[in-house]
C-alpha cells in the first residue's frame, strides 16, 4: 500500500477564482515510512493522474526519438529520469522558498502513446494526447500546466502546439547547445534540429520575446546564425557568460522575456559532458549543472506556462549523473511555477480588497 501525504501549510496559495482546485494537495509516498527506493514508480513518487480529483501541474513522459541525428536513446529517458527522482526529496526548496507538490496539486500524467515509426503521426499523437492535460481550467491560474520528459527535442514542436490552442503565441526560452532552427535534415521537416523553426513559421512563438541560451560549438554554415537571427532569437553562448557572468545572463533574460508566458525547454546538453553524458548530441564547453541551476533559479518570477526536459539518453550516462541532473532540473521547474501562481494569486486578492475598499 502506498503511503501518500497530504499536510497543511501556512504558504498554500488561496484560490484565484472559484473554478479553481481547492482540495488538499496530496503529496508524495512518505519517504519516512516506504525508503524512496522502493514504492511508486511515478516521478518523485507523486499520485497518478487517477489518483486525484483534479490537478494544477501534471508531469508527461514521452518515449519518443525518432527525430534524432545521432545517437538514439532518448525514448529511454521518462522511464530514467523517474527511477533518478527517487533521490529528490521532494518538500522545501531552500533556494525558491516554495513547497511545490504540497502547495499544489502536482501529478504524473504516465507516458504518451505515440509511433516510434513515423515522426509526423508521432508529433499528432503527442499534441492531441498533450491538449487535454494542458486545458480545461481548474489549475493554479486556470489552465493546468505541464511539465514534459522526453524523448528527443523534436516533442517541443507538438507541445508548443497544444499550448498555443490554450495560450496563444508564448515566448521561448531555449536552453541547448544547438539553435534547433534549421530549415530540414536529410528533407525532413520535423526532427530535433529543426522545431523552433517550424514553430516560427506556424507562429506559436512571440518572436521579440525567444531567445536561447547554452549556444556552443561549431554549426554547418555561418547563415545558421543569422536565419535564426532573422527568426526573432536572441542568443546568450556558454562563451558570453564567460565574460558578462551568471547574473547579467539572469538579467538580460528577464528583460527579454517581461511578463510575457512563456515555454521553457531544457536540452540537457545544454549542460557539459562532464554534467550530462547520457545525451545523444554532446558538445564540450557546457554549462556546468551548477550554473544552469542558477540561471533556472534566478529567473524565479517568469510565467512558466509549459515546459520540457529533452534528450536524456541513459544507455550513455554513467551512474545516473544525466538522470540526477534532469530529474533536478524538472523539480526546479515545478517550484518557479508554484511561485508564479502564489504571486498572481496573492496579486488578484490585493486588487479585489483594494476594489471593496474604493467602493
Amino acid at each position: 500500500m502506498e503511503l501518500l501525504t497530504s499536510r497543511s501549510t501556512a504558504s498554500t496559495p488561496q484560490p484565484k477564482d472559484p473554478s479553481m482546485t481547492t482540495h488538499q494537495p496530496i503529496g508524495p509516498v512518505d519517504a519516512t515510512k516506504v525508503p524512496r527506493y522502493a514504492g511508486l514508480g511515478t516521478f518523485a513518487r507523486l499520485p497518478q493522474i487517477d489518483r486525484v480529483p483534479d490537478y494544477d501541474i501534471a508531469i508527461v513522459g514521452v518515449p519518443f526519438d525518432g527525430g534524432t541525428s545521432f545517437r538514439p536513446g532518448a525514448r529511454f529517458g521518462p522511464a530514467a529520469v523517474r527511477e533518478a527522482s527517487r533521490l529528490l526529496r521532494p518538500g522545501y526548496h531552500p533556494e525558491l522558498d516554495v513547497e511545490p507538490v504540497y502547495e499544489a496539486q502536482v501529478v504524473d500524467a504516465g507516458d504518451i502513446a505515440c509511433t516510434p515509426y513515423d515522426i509526423t503521426r508521432a508529433v499528432r499523437e503527442i499534441e492531441e494526447q498533450a491538449l487535454p492535460l494542458i486545458s480545461g481550467g481548474n489549475g493554479l491560474s486556470g489552465d493546468k500546466r505541464l511539465i514534459s520528459i522526453g524523448g528527443d527535442h523534436t516533442i517541443a514542436l507538438p507541445m508548443l502546439r497544444a499550448l498555443n490552442k490554450v495560450h496563444g503565441p508564448v515566448a521561448l526560452l531555449h536552453f541547448d547547445a544547438h539553435l534547433d532552427t534549421w530549415d530540414t535534415y536529410f528533407d525532413q521537416p520535423i526532427t530535433h534540429g529543426t522545431i523552433f523553426r517550424r514553430a516560427f513559421e506556424e507562429g506559436l512563438l512571440v518572436e521579440d520575446k525567444s531567445m536561447h541560451v547554452g549556444i556552443r560549438g561549431p554549426v554547418y554554415d555561418r547563415n545558421d546564425f543569422l536565419r535564426d537571427h532573422e527568426f526573432g532569437f536572441q542568443i546568450i553562448r556558454c562563451s558570453d557568460l564567460d565574460v558578462i557572468g551568471v547574473p547579467a545572463a539572469i538579467q538580460r533574460v528577464k528583460d527579454r522575456l517581461g511578463d510575457t508566458p512563456v515555454y521553457v525547454s531544457i536540452d540537457i546538453d545544454v549542460l557539459d559532458p562532464a554534467f550530462a553524458p547520457g545525451t545523444g548530441t554532446p558538445e564540450m564547453g557546457g554549462l556546468h549543472s551548477r550554473e544552469l541551476l542558477a540561471l533556472l533559479r534566478g529567473l524565479n518570477g517568469i510565467n512558466i506556462v509549459g515546459a520540457d526536459v529533452v534528450e536524456v539518453a541513459p544507455a550513455y550516462d554513467h551512474a545516473d549523473i544525466t538522470t540526477v541532473a534532469a530529474a533536478t532540473l524538472v523539480f526546479d521547474l515545478l517550484g518557479l511555477m508554484v511561485n508564479r501562481s502564489k504571486a498572481d494569486a496573492t496579486a488578484v486578492r490585493e486588487l479585489a480588497s483594494a476594489s471593496r475598499s474604493a467602493s
